[in-house]
């Protein structure tokens, strides 16, 4: 059966975003007795008149209660199959406890006594006053572990309240707080799709289809459709879709009733790169080497969600485009972690800001670590193409609400401020770009690398596979990766398939590699260590719609909508001495993370923060961490913050709420538990600086403060030594030759600023090296299996190689041509013999130019293969002067040492391999008779 590959899945495809999770909750009566009762005192019922209320959307926000809306119901569910924090036990645990009286007593303490028979009380028993004490003491607790559970469920209960929406996607508090919910622009756009999607499964089976056509598939479908494989289908479906691509592909015998596993696989797929993952890594390395011709194959673990079926619904996107559904912190909840799992990884939901590679921290990666990459013409190419290739600017026609309070703030304060380089164009008005972007301007790899694959022709996606091991062989002193096995959801069941491919690339961000890496026995002791996160903490400001001016901020701005991030301050960057700073930006938060993050203190209090929400806007302070933590597990995350990292966010800080207050907000405050606010246009200049300077010197190691991180790297480390990294510079494992890392857990140390760029950079360098070994690999193959007779595929000695084709060449009656080559010296040829005669014979059998033993005096191009020891001498008596000439370089250096034109002089032995660990290989000869070729044929001409 052969079906067209990228009209098998329409009907698909447009369930991809918009299927609704339901999950089971299996957690227990009293589990959930306990719950309801922190849910509904997190979020009471509250009587309008302590609120004053008066609109109608605001008194049914205040008179409606968690458990009324159903947040512990769906929170059940979450909990049970979503949530994979390993502390999830105690959660369940101390849930239990709070149903019981004894339980109650060791959680809540004096709290639960009373006056009244029967005199103790569990937590669910106790009336609101109490139980909101009872949390207030936690937030505030000597025992780590109570502030830990106070904070979980504080994350979880306004997470679920604030993004659950009923059947017309809305929810009851979204008018109360003036919130929209997905842009109303988009709601209009994608019924007019779904209008549009529906006639064309009604003309499926017309034929002869123009270019607009295809357009107008690609908007409805998405840009990526025609490379997508739905590994739902039949298997023979899935095997037909592959083999059209030109994969070859093997069907397990369905007699076979055994579950599928590693060595009895469901399909068997072979390629000749596979990539797991498909963000800003593994994306620019699929889409160049599939722009080059190699069949590439990538695997990636979340679904793909077309334009038009995006929800921008927060707590849905989360749910189907957050790795753990954006409820992922570290193993202490000290810092709350987020990290894209979709097609396009966190590129699809970033904040579109494109910052290169800081020259002070190139100058250290290079300096300090000695990797000679971040110095590299090839480094300033690649961030020069990967940035030409988003489209990165740095205009902006209107700044979005948060913006424009930090812009003007700091102009107010004379700090430095900068427009932010961005991958969308200067009219790009969206807040929902963390949701995933609704027309396609920003320009992740999902608009722009994996298009270069999918338009290739030869490669496809596979959304919804899990790589769960690398697969190497012993291959005489070495491992050599040979492919992937990866698994997925099938019927219900979990199936198994493996790619089989010459080179393979882990790509699955900072968080996943490592785990992958040590599943498939990978024993260097650096994967999962160093990791950084770029801690965030945040100060907000409360501007209301009537100003006294009149003027500004306009009334018609909510600090939701407009350009997420246009705007940066490094007032405390500290660029011009250690490097380690902090910079001061806007983050983007909609209902869900807005409430989770501001502080609590009694349920009427943040229900009134909330209706402030669309006027609130918020500014984060980003430090450059020293700081580290290990990855025990993409769930499980250990970190420790260092004093240094503190005492600038701690700068950050300050200077923050100096801005806010500069640029007109009546209200400031931070997020530290106790909510402190004040009103600065009432509060005196003393009274102020007491506040900033209180504000600005609390702790934020002991949990009373939520810290946030959007960017993870450096748990599997680039460096120039096994010892103390996990790959080299050209990002191979040093364990396992042919695997390769190409994500941001490579980066030596932490980057400061966002890492979208930077690990684009380093993934395209990768891919320059990946090329060369294919290149190798195929020359290997083409040597094997075309040049060389069947008696001659096997080791031959290097004088019988000669006559062979010696004489082939005079049965082919080839006469001498104008150009001639002289090789030097001809008695080397038995120990270099397989790289220079590759070379001579592709130019005299396959281009028909020959050469003779001595130079007449018309030769044009000479060609040295020498050897590694004989070529330097040679070459320095004959008055070369580069210094490079004769040093042996460091395994794995970048610097190619005197490789390829010296002074008209063309190499083609060992002496010009970039590593010495790759030992002698015939591509490099290959590649330089492609070079000897052009040179000849300009010269003809």
């Amino acid at each position: 059966m052969v079906v067209e590959l990228g009209s098998i899945d329409k009907e698909t495809l447009q369930l991809w975003g918009e299927e609704n999770h339901c999950y089971v909750n299996s957690l227990s009566s009293q589990e959930m007795e306990s719950l309801s009762a922190l849910c509904d005192t997190f979020l009471p019922a509250v009587d309008v008149k302590q609120a004053a209320a008066i609109d109608k959307d605001i008194a049914d926000f205040f008179r409606a209660s968690a458990s009324a809306a159903g947040t512990p119901e769906r929170l059940g569910g979450l909990m049970s199959e979503r949530l994979k924090h390993p502390k999830k036990w105690l959660v369940r645990l101390c849930l239990w406890l709070l149903s019981t009286c004894i339980g109650s007593l060791i959680l809540c303490g004096r709290y639960c006594f009373s006056s009244k028979f029967p005199y103790m009380h569990s937590f669910t028993q106790l009336p609101q006053n109490k139980r909101e004490a009872v949390l207030v003491s936690w937030s505030l607790s000597y025992f780590y572990h109570l502030r830990m559970l106070y904070k979980a469920m504080k994350l979880l209960i306004f997470l679920v309240f604030f993004t659950q929406v009923n059947e017309k996607n809305e929810n009851l508090s979204w008018k109360a707080i003036g919130y929209k919910g997905p842009d109303p622009e988009f709601k209009t756009k994608s019924m007019q799709r779904k209008t549009l999607r529906n006639e064309g499964l009604n003309d499926d089976d017309d034929e002869g289809q123009n270019d607009d056509g295809h357009e107008e598939e690609a908007e409805l479908y998405g840009p990526l459709y025609k490379g997508l494989i739905n590994m739902q289908l039949p298997r023979n479906i899935v095997a037909d879709s592959l083999r059209q691509v030109g994969f070859p592909v093997s069907v397990r015998n369905k007699r076979n009733a055994a579950p599928s596993s590693i060595a009895s696989p469901s399909l068997v797929i072979k390629c000749d790169a596979v990539v797991v993952g498909s963000g800003s890594g593994g994306g620019v390395i699929a889409g160049v080497l599939a722009k080059a011709g190699y069949k590439v194959l990538v695997l990636e673990k979340g679904s793909y969600c077309a334009r038009s079926n995006l929800s921008l619904l927060e707590g849905k996107t989360m749910d189907q485009m957050y790795l753990a559904g954006g409820m992922l912190a570290t193993d202490d909840m000290g810092v709350i972690l987020l990290a894209g799992s979709t097609v396009g990884g966190g590129s699809t939901i970033n904040w579109s800001a494109s910052i290169k590679t800081p020259k002070h921290v190139a100058n250290e990666w290079c300096d300090e670590y000695e990797l000679k990459l971040f110095e590299s013409d090839l480094y300033k190419e690649a961030m020069e193409v990967v940035c030409e290739r988003m489209g990165v600017q740095s205009e902006v026609e209107e700044e979005g609400f948060n913006n424009a309070v930090l812009r003007r703030g700091c102009k107010e304060l004379g700090y430095p401020v900068n427009n932010i380089p961005r991958n969308s164009p200067p009219d790009h008005y969206c807040g929902w770009c963390c949701l995933g972007c609704k027309d396609g301007s920003k320009k992740g790899t999902s608009e722009t690398w994996l298009v270069d694959l999918v338009n290739s022709g030869n490669s496809a996606i596979l959304p919804g596979c899990e790589a769960i091991e690398v697969l190497h062989k012993k291959r005489r002193d070495r491992n050599v990766a040979t492919g992937v096995a990866f698994e997925f959801q099938y019927m219900g069941a979990k199936d198994i398939c493996v790619v089989e491919s010459k080179v393979t690339i882990v790509a699955c961000g900072a968080l996943s590699t490592p785990n992958l890496l040590k599943r498939s026995g990978l024993k260097n002791a650096n994967i999962g260590k160093n990791l950084h996160l770029h801690p965030v903490t945040m100060a907000w400001g409360y501007f209301p719609k009537t100003s006294s001016s009149g003027e500004w901020p306009e009334e018609k701005k909510t600090s939701y909508e407009g350009g997420i991030m246009t705007a940066m301050s490094t007032t405390v960057g500290n660029f011009g001495k250690s490097g380690y700073g902090a910079v001061i930006q806007t983050p983007a938060l909609h209902p869900g993370m807005f409430s989770s993050l501001m502080p609590w203190v009694s349920g009427a209090d943040i229900k009134l923060r909330m209706c402030k929400f669309s006027r609130t806007a918020h500014i984060f302070v980003l430090a450059r961490d020293q700081g580290s933590g290990t990855v025990n597990s993409p769930y499980s995350i250990s970190y420790q913050m260092e004093a240094m990292d503190e005492e600038n966010l701690k700068k950050g800080i300050e200077k923050i709420l100096r801005i806010l207050a500069a640029a007109g907000a009546e209200e400031i405050g931070t997020h530290h538990c106790k909510g402190k606010i004040i009103n600065v246009k009432k509060a005196s200049s003393e009274e102020f600086e007491r506040f900033v300077k209180e504000e600005s010197s609390r702790p934020l190691r002991d949990l009373s403060t939520p810290l946030s991180s959007a960017h993870q790297m450096g748990s599997c480390r680039m460096g120039i030594d096994p010892k103390t990294s996990v790959v080299n510079q050209m990002g191979e494992t040093w364990g396992v030759e042919g695997l390769y890392l190409a994500d941001t857990s490579v980066f030596p140390t932490a980057l400061g600023v966002n890492p979208m760029v930077t690990v684009q950079a380093i993934a395209y360098c990768t891919a320059q090296s990946v090329l060369d070994v294919l290149r190798r690999k195929k020359m290997k193959s083409l040597l094997r299996f075309k040049c060389v007779p069947k008696s001659f595929r096997s080791v031959i000695d290097g004088q019988d190689f000669i006559k062979l084709h010696l004489n082939r060449l005079r049965r082919n009656q080839l006469r001498p041509q104008p150009l001639s080559l002289r090789f030097e010296p001809w008695c080397n040829v038995v120990t270099f013999s397989l790289f220079a005669w590759i070379l001579l014979f592709h130019l005299m059998l396959v281009q028909g130019i020959d050469f003779w033993r001595q130079g007449s005096g018309r030769e044009q191009v000479t060609i040295i293969a020498r050897g590694i020891l004989s070529t330097p001498s040679l070459l320095k008596r004959s008055d070369l002067k580069n210094q490079n000439i004769g040093i042996i370089r460091e395994p794995d250096g970048r610097d190619m040492g005197c490789r390829g034109t010296v002074f008209g002089r063309y190499k083609c032995c060992s002496s010009c391999i970039r590593c010495e660990s790759y030992g002698h290989r015939p591509g490099y000869c290959y590649c330089t008779a492609q070079s000897v070729l052009e040179v000849l044929k300009g010269k003809e001409e």
